[in-house]
């Protein structure tokens, strides 16, 4: 087994270390970034090769089946936003034009427009109030420091809540995790793959749908910025209860690094310990 790729920021991504797929375009995750220029490869390139450069620390990461690359950050690493991640953040105030959100506590405050929600107008806009919370997509994080960050909540392209879940999100509770870890969610949740062990070795999400499926299952949204959104749809103590369960699940798993088969025993205790029924 090969061993894991580490890059610095402005590191070259090897060619060799990129899955390659003639019929599909190359797909760049967060930390990447596309450069126009020479390659300082020492093997002969034509004067336009585009080359692919890292912007923060961290292992490369590769889907050969969606055509793929990204960088894995580092667990305890501060998020810095960047252009199409998917974030929760938090409204922090309003203006005539704008909604004024945090998305962690160290970096700027991004604006929302009032009408970057589907099918938004003046009259029928979100009223949303300090506290309330939003899943969003990164929409540009402007040029230089202390650049504006700004947020939607549609695609631009076709005006619907892709890719689905994008709004405002009521009820349920929000927990922290490290953005490595909210990372390895996002993975989970996208992956199609029948790998008994799921993306990395984390099954938690797949136990837990199975666990919960006799009280009517939970909704998850899970951000960039090392949050996750839980709620569960039957609502009552029962709900609340497993809500609770399922974000301790979570960071057990994310401070402990356990095992799929530690996993699979951590839901069982906890579930048991806090009565839901399964």
């Amino acid at each position: 087994m090969s061993s894991p790729l580490i890059l610095l920021p402005g590191d070259e991504v090897p060619s060799e270390h990129l899955p390659s797929h003639d019929s599909a375009p190359l797909r760049l995750g967060p930390g990447l970034r596309l450069l126009s220029q020479p390659s300082t490869s020492p093997a002969p390139t034509d004067a336009s090769t585009h080359v692919l450069s890292a912007t923060q620390a961290g292992i490369l990461s590769t889907d050969p089946k969606r055509n793929a690359v990204s960088i894995l950050s580092f667990p305890n690493r501060r998020y810095v936003p960047t252009t199409n991640d998917l974030v929760i953040a938090q409204i922090h105030h309003s203006s005539p034009d704008y909604f004024h959100c945090m998305i962690t506590p160290q970096t700027p405050q991004a604006v929302l427009g009032q009408l970057s929600f589907e099918g938004a107008s003046k009259k029928t806009r979100p009223m949303l109030k300090q506290g309330d919370l939003v899943y969003a997509r990164v929409l540009s994080t402007g040029l230089g420091p202390g650049a504006e960050i700004e947020l939607t909540c549609v695609n631009p392209a076709t005006g619907k809540a892709e890719p689905g879940g994008l709004g405002p999100l009521t009820g349920g509770m929000v927990f922290d995790l490290s953005i490595g870890m909210a990372a390895r969610l996002m993975r989970a949740g996208s992956s199609t793959s029948d790998n008994e062990d799921g993306v990395e070795g984390l099954v938690v999400l797949e136990e837990l749908g199975r666990k919960l499926e006799k009280i009517g299952g939970f909704e998850l949204a899970v951000g960039r910025n090392g949050k996750v959104w839980v709620d569960c749809a039957n609502g009552g103590e029962s709900a609340v209860k497993a809500t609770v369960a399922i974000g301790r699940c979570l960071n057990t798993i994310d401070e402990r690094n356990l095992q799929p088969a530690d996993q699979r025993k951590l839901v069982s205790k906890l579930l048991r310990e806090m009565k839901v029924e399964t």
